[in-house]
């Protein structure tokens, strides 16, 4: 698991430490690096498959490729840089020594190197961000299709739903019996298994949700519907193509399955898991978050929702999660508004009973501020 990471230099970021915890959530106004944070971790890990993170000499990072594209060098440096270098530092737990990634900026072929004094044990290689135990989902994912692709390399390979959640039916249907952590059963669902978890969640924010899975081999193809079940169906449930029911069904399924299928060691990066829900069904994603990392699943989340925030709270104030597992992470300039010191974070502290210890201006206040505006 992700103890902390280190950025020097690259984008909104002069020097910056930022904690990781099992789950952690990062907040801010737009423009402020929260996304770079992320794209930072993606990046090492992109780099890492495409086998030159650590390759002296050539191309040290892959800037553009499945998970991120960033353009070149001269894009990814910090702007009021005082050397031309990059430096990342990641720690994780079991390891005494953090890797350390030094990157030289050349200007004339506007890429970055690696540097050979750079300091990487191996055997940071064998923690979750670079394994097969990952999923990340951007915020940008796939809506509702008449069908969907297969791609047995990526389902079946590596167990990815893609970065959009494209190939998320297919992963579904191949792992559907699947059996889900103890402590994320949901608790009215009858079984263990990764279908029956993600519809009992599903129905947390549409009620009565049933999700169908069909797979046509032949043409590569998979068959997403959703039914709902009332009380004066007497079980007799139509299914709907994806098309013909609510947009946030179908972009919030690959949040659900991430989430559920994911064994204890794993890393789950999400963008703005709310979006196209309502505020409870955002509540209940927040829990949900909140279980997986108690149930030892990383996850670290990029959110403007302050339901999301507020389920992840009522979460630990019922034991579903522990206080010190949690971190916030609030991205500002700092208050003298100068860019050449970059970004800042401030990291309120969340306790038992779900509170935080401060609340800076602009971190999901607006609420209050236009209440006060009405009265």
């Amino acid at each position: 698991m992700l103890e902390s990471l280190i950025l020097n230099n690259f984008k909104a970021f002069k020097h910056q430490e930022i904690l990781l915890r099992p789950l952690t959530l990062l907040s801010g106004l737009n423009g402020m690096g929260k996304s770079s944070l992320l794209q930072s971790l993606l990046l090492l890990r992109q780099s890492y498959q495409q086998r030159v993170l650590a390759t002296a000499g050539g191309t040290g990072l892959v800037l553009n490729g499945d998970l991120v594209e960033l353009g070149t060098g001269r894009d990814v440096l910090f702007d009021n840089a005082e050397e031309d270098a990059i430096h990342f530092m990641l720690k994780s737990n079991g390891h005494d020594q953090a890797a350390l990634w030094r990157f030289a900026y050349d200007g004339q072929a506007d890429v970055l190197r690696y540097l050979p004094d750079s300091e990487v044990p191996n055997c940071i290689y064998e923690c979750n961000l670079f394994t097969d135990h990952f999923h990340y989902l951007e915020a940008e994912r796939v809506g509702p299709r008449t069908s969907f692709d297969m791609a047995d390399f990526v389902v079946r390979e590596h167990q990815q739903l893609g970065t959009k959640g494209q190939y998320t039916a297919h992963f579904l249907d191949h792992y559907r019996d699947r059996n889900v952590l103890q402590e994320l059963h949901h608790p009215h669902s009858k079984s263990r298994t990764l279908l029956a978890q993600v519809t009992a969640w599903m129905r947390e924010i549409s009620p009565g949700a049933v999700i169908q899975v069909e797979s046509f081999v032949d043409m590569d193809l998979v068959r997403l519907a959703f039914g709902f079940e009332r009380s004066d169906t007497a079980g007799d449930v139509r299914y709907y193509r994806s098309t013909n029911v609510g947009f946030g069904l179908t972009y919030t399924l690959p949040i659900l399955v991430a989430l559920l299928s994911s064994p204890a060691d794993a890393l789950v990066l999400l963008e703005n898991p709310e979006a196209h829900l309502h505020p409870r069904g955002q509540s209940q994603v927040g829990e949900l978050i909140a279980r997986a990392a108690n149930a030892g699943i990383q996850v670290i989340i990029e959110t403007h929702s302050d339901h999301i925030l507020n389920g992840i709270r009522v979460a630990v104030r019922h034991g579903l999660a522990k206080p010190e597992d949690v971190a916030i992470h609030f991205f500002q300039y700092p208050a003298d508004d100068s860019e050449s010191q970059g970004v800042e974070i401030v990291s309120p502290q969340v306790d038992r009973d779900g509170r935080l210890d401060l609340w800076p201006d602009n971190f999901f206040d607006e609420y209050n501020k236009n209440l006060r505006n009405l009265l």
